[in-house]
């Protein structure tokens, strides 16, 4: 679920500068005047591309944890089955990377919407069936890579193709665009999901969402173009891994500003994706009808407006505080608040007003602690370290899943929450060990230079068909 995990990349997203045209007092922006029309229709392929992507991941969003809970699956295989996931995300991000960058990044698409309808066909056939859960593992694990092989690859086809095409514009434009597409497909998606599991049954959403992937396979076979691609054969997926642990140990790990940030990310990541998984069947529990799929499916779209909120206000918050670290330790502090919380309540319009400052806290942290990551970081490897970073919040997703959802089966969904959220906190000591380094990108303020900096730092490092991915860990 994109914002329960640090994403790679953070861009600053500006509104481009207007200029007056004195000669016939009309205005023009200068991000207009960089556009080409092959710019621009790259970037329409690249909306569509997000829209579609967003739209089939968001239909099983509000009911994922109860279709694998009406498959006969506990609560604790229901979320090892998740958990299973992100450790394909984790295995495979590196080898994907490869393939994009040595084959294409058309090919690695295409490869991904495959992979991902067969994966969710499988899922569907795995409800039907009641199958034991090695089954659920290994499709898990299917659906990992398919993400893999395309969630970074949109963005980095993106950037290669606009430079192609002669745009001299702003990046951080075009993927705030991205932003919002992704916002209102996520909202619509989490909707019909819901109400389509409402007015049939729990697999239907599935299979909508394989005909979508099937549609934007078929899109991009015909549209999508590698433009300003050029393969790259010098290095394989050991050279590439050596690279990367290599990269992240010499700028991560060994300087400590950034090494607490790392170490940091397993908590609030692996409780973050369990919480939002978790919710699902809590929210119905509290609402008294837990086949009421349509209100899981609306608690998700509230969520994604509350994430939307939090995304635009992040900037405005942040200029509240002297230091960055101000707001990722407030947010995680009041995160886990909200999590205990929901171990004291069984109030139905209660959980929802704490889902949306749960969900709020999350979106303003997000960009901020991205970019005091992004400051610390030397921009050639930027892109590696950052990767590491969100490796590090996958590896919590795949250890703390399963126990809560084990929590869950003795004591209830409230206390496995109230559990997730005192084990957030352990997470903050680390925030704050981060912060007494002193380093400048803590107080540094944000400027337009270092914002484009920052967007072409993220495509120039190792697998460069990760470039740009801010998908996250933890959501099949």
């Amino acid at each position: 679920m994109v914002g329960f995990a640090p994403t790679r990349h953070s861009l600053d997203f500006r509104s481009p500068r207007v200029k007056d045209d004195r000669c016939d007092g009309t205005q023009h922006s200068d991000q207009d005047a960089a556009v080409t029309p092959g710019a621009r229709r790259v970037q329409r392929i690249y909306l569509t591309l997000t829209l579609g992507n967003t739209l089939a991941a968001s239909l099983i969003w509000g009911i994922n944890t109860l279709f694998l809970l009406d498959a006969g699956l506990t609560n604790f295989e229901a979320f090892a089955a998740n958990a299973f996931f992100t450790a394909g995300m984790v295995i495979f991000e590196i080898p994907t990377g490869v393939v994009a960058d040595t084959v294409g990044r058309k090919a690695s698409y295409l490869l991904g919407t495959v992979t991902l309808s067969l994966a969710t066909g499988l899922y569907w056939m795995l409800w039907l069936g009641q199958a034991p859960f090695v089954w659920w593992a290994f499709g898990s694990i299917l659906l990992g890579l398919g993400f893999t092989f395309f969630s970074g690859a949109v963005e980095a086809w993106l950037v290669d193709a606009l430079s192609s095409t002669g745009y001299t514009g702003s990046l951080e434009a075009v993927f705030g665009r991205g932003l919002v597409v992704m916002g209102i497909a996520t909202f619509f998606g989490s909707v019909i999901g819901g109400v389509v599991a409402q007015m049939t049954n729990l697999g239907v959403p599935f299979l909508l969402r394989a005909g979508v992937l099937v549609v934007m396979f078929v899109f991009a076979a015909v549209l999508m173009k590698d433009l300003g691609f050029s393969p790259d054969h010098s290095k394989g997926i050991v050279a590439a891994t050596r690279t990367v642990l290599t990269q992240s140990v010499e700028h991560g790990l060994r300087q400590r500003s950034v090494r607490y940030m790392i170490l940091a990310a397993p908590f609030a990541s692996g409780v973050g994706i369990y919480a939002f998984y978790a919710l699902q069947p809590f929210l119905l529990e509290l609402y008294g009808d837990e086949s009421a799929y349509s209100i899981a499916g609306l608690a998700a779209a509230i969520l994604s407006i509350a994430q939307i909120a939090g995304g635009v206000l992040a900037p405005r918050i942040r200029r509240l505080f002297a230091k960055r670290t101000s707001v990722s330790i407030g947010a995680s502090v009041v995160s886990a608040a909200v999590l205990v919380g929901y171990g004291f309540t069984n109030l139905f319009w209660l959980a929802l007003v704490l889902l949306v400052v749960w969900g709020f806290v999350f979106a303003v942290a997000g960009p901020v602690t991205q970019a005091y990551l992004n400051g610390m970081i030397p921009s050639q490897q930027r892109a590696t370290v950052l990767s590491f970073y969100s490796l590090f919040g996958s590896v919590g997703g795949v250890v703390i899943q399963p126990g809560l959802g084990r929590v869950a089966d003795v004591g209830g969904y409230g206390p496995s929450l109230l559990i997730g959220g005192l084990i957030e906190l352990l997470g903050v000591p680390l925030l704050v060990a981060s912060r007494r380094q002193r380093h400048p990108a803590d107080t540094e303020e944000d400027t337009e230079e270092n914002a484009v900096a920052t967007a072409e730092g993220h495509m120039d490092d190792i697998p460069e068909g990760k470039a740009g991915d801010t998908s996250v860990g933890g959501a099949p």
